[in-house]
C-alpha cells in the first residue's frame, strides 16, 4: 500500500477533517506490553501525553513465575532511565550490584585460562595527579550496574502503569492490523476494535505484528546456539562478582543476584549447541546442577538449581528500517542481539529514551509527533548504535565460540593486553554502562 507525504507540522486541512471525524484515541498507541513497552508509556505519560498500551497478556500472566526466568544486566544508562520514570526506587531493594567482572576463557571441566580480562568498579575514576587513592572514608565508586529478575522489573512497570494518569493499558488485547488515515494511524485489534492515534510504536517482539504490517524487511540470521536461563543457590558468596566464562559451544555467564530465604544466588546465562539443548533440559536437577557445575567449577561451593529453568533459540535480527509512516519500531521489534554481553534490554532502553525525547520535543513545539523530523531524528539517533554493537557481539560470538587452538592464544593474549590497559578498559567499562556517545536526557539524569 502507498501513502502520500504527509507535513511535518499538521496541514489546516487535515486537523479540519481530523475534527469532522473526531480526535484521535490517544497521542501515542503502543503495542506491546514487555519491558521496553512499559516503560515507553510511562515516560510519555509523565510528559502529557495520551497513551494506549496494547498488550497481548493478562497482567497476572506476564507477573507469574513460569512466564520469564531471565534477569537483565541493568547498565547504569539504563538506571537512570528507569529512575527518570520514576520506577527505580521500586525495584532497588531487589537489584544486585556488579562490582566486578571476570573474563575467562575456558574448557570444560578445566580451570580458566591464566590469561583473563577483569573490570573493577573502584578503576572507572582514574586516580588524579597529584593527589592520593580515596581512602575509606571516601565515597564508594557506583557499581557498574545491576542484576535484576524480569518479574520485578515488569511488576514495578506494571504497578506504575496502573497508578499513572494518561495511560490506558488494554489487556489482554491483541493489535493485528495497521491503516492510515488523514493525520492519525488506526490500528484493529484481534475483537474488531479500532483505535487512533497519531503514532504507533511498535514494541511487539521479534515476531512483531506492526512491522510486518508495515511491510518492514528484517537482515536476520540463525546461531547454532540455544540459550539456556535458571537461577542456581550456592554456597558461598558471589561477592557481587559477574563471570563471563568464554567456552567452545558459546559463552557461559554466572550473574550474581540478591539473596533471599534460598541463601546466596546467581542467574546462570548458558549458551549451548542447538541440538545439545533438549537433553540437558530433560535432565533431573540434581544433573542437570552437575553440568553447570562442571562448566563453572567451585568457586561457588555446592551449586543447586532454584526453580524452573527455561531455553531460548538465539538469532540476531535488524529492522532495514525503525520508522515508517505513522509508525516507530524500539527494542526486539527493531533488533535482537545475541545475548554475550547481556545487552538486549539496555539497547531496548537506549531506544526508549531517545525516541521519548524526541516526540515530547516536538510536541512541546506544536509539531506532529507521527511524521517528519521526530521520527527520522530517532531513527538516526539510534540505528548506529544497535548496528555497533550488534556487529560486536556477533564477532565475539564468533570468535569465541570454538577451540582452534591458535585462535584460542590469540584471543587469551587480547584479553590479557586489555586488562594491562587501564585507559582502554575504562573506555570499554564505559561503553558497557551506556555512557559513552549522544546521550538522551533521561541517561544524563535529567527531565524529560
Amino acid at each position: 500500500m502507498t501513502h502520500t507525504a504527509e507535513p511535518t507540522r499538521t496541514d489546516p486541512a487535515v486537523a479540519n477533517d481530523a475534527g469532522r471525524r473526531g480526535l484521535p484515541d490517544a497521542d501515542v498507541l503502543i503495542t506491546g506490553g514487555g519491558l521496553v513497552g512499559l516503560t515507553l508509556a510511562l515516560a510519555l505519560a509523565d510528559a502529557g501525553l495520551t497513551v494506549i498500551l496494547v498488550d497481548s497478556l493478562p497482567a497476572t500472566e506476564r507477573e507469574a513465575m513460569a512466564y520469564d526466568g531471565r534477569a537483565s544486566a541493568i547498565a547504569e544508562g539504563s538506571r537512570r532511565v528507569l529512575d527518570g520514570i520514576g520506577v527505580w526506587n521500586k525495584m532497588a531493594p531487589e537489584a544486585c550490584p556488579i562490582l566486578d567482572i571476570r573474563v575467562s576463557d575456558a574448557r570444560v571441566g578445566q580451570p580458566a585460562s591464566l590469561l583473563f580480562l577483569h573490570y573493577d568498579h573502584r578503576e572507572l575514576e582514574p586516580p588524579r595527579p597529584g593527589k592520593r587513592r580515596p581512602g575509606p572514608a571516601a565515597a564508594k565508586p557506583a557499581p557498574m550496574g545491576y542484576i535484576v529478575e524480569n518479574r520485578v522489573i515488569r511488576r514495578v512497570l506494571l504497578a506504575a502503569v496502573a497508578a499513572r494518569r494518561g495511560i490506558r493499558h488494554l489487556a489482554p488485547a491483541q493489535a493485528v492490523g495497521l491503516s492510515h488515515e488523514p493525520g492519525q494511524a488506526c490500528v484493529t485489534l484481534a475483537d474488531g476494535t479500532s483505535l487512533t492515534g497519531r503514532v504507533v510504536i511498535a514494541a511487539d517482539g521479534r515476531g512483531s505484528p506492526m512491522r510486518k504490517a508495515a511491510g518492514i524487511r528484517l537482515t536476520e540470521w540463525d546461531y547454532p546456539q540455544s540459550g539456556i536461563v535458571c537461577t542456581i543457590g550456592h554456597e558461598l558468596s558471589h561477592q557481587n562478582v559477574a563471570h563471563e566464562h568464554f567456552l567452545p559451544s558459546g559463552p557461559f555467564a554466572v550473574l550474581p543476584m540478591v539473596d533471599d530465604a534460598n541463601g546466596h544466588r546467581s542467574s546462570i546465562v548458558w549458551t549451548e549447541k542447538r541440538e545439545l539443548v533438549p537433553p540437558i533440559m530433560a535432565l533431573p536437577s540434581d544433573s542437570f546442577a552437575a553440568e553447570i557445575q562442571h562448566r563453572f567449577g567451585d568457586s561457588l561451593g555446592r551449586i543447586r538449581l532454584l526453580g524452573l529453568r527455561w531455553a531460548y533459540p538465539l538469532k540476531l535480527q535488524h529492522a532495514m528500517r525503525y520508522i515508517g509512516d505513522r509508525l516507530a519500531l524500539v527494542g526486539d521489534a527493531a533488533h535482537a542481539i545475541h545475548p554475550i554481553a547481556g545487552q538486549g534490554l539496555n539497547l531496548g532502553l537506549r531506544d526508549v529514551a531517545a525516541l521519548a525525547e524526541t516526540l515530547v520535543d516536538a510536541h512541546r513545539l506544536g509539531l506532529d509527533i507521527g511524521v517528519g523530523e521526530p521520527l527520522e531524528r530517532y531513527e538516526r539517533w539510534r540505528r548506529f548504535d544497535n548496528l555497533m554493537l550488534m556487529a560486536a557481539t556477533d564477532v565475539l560470538n564468533r570468535l569465541f565460540s570454538n577451540d582452534i587452538a591458535p585462535v584460542r592464544l590469540a584471543r587469551d593474549i587480547g584479553l590479557s593486553l586489555v586488562n594491562r590497559m587501564p585507559p582502554l578498559k575504562r573506555l570499554f567499562m564505559r561503553h558497557a554502562m551506556g555512557m559513552v556517545g549522544d546521550l538522551p536526557r533521561l541517561i544524563r539524569g535529567e527531565r524529560l
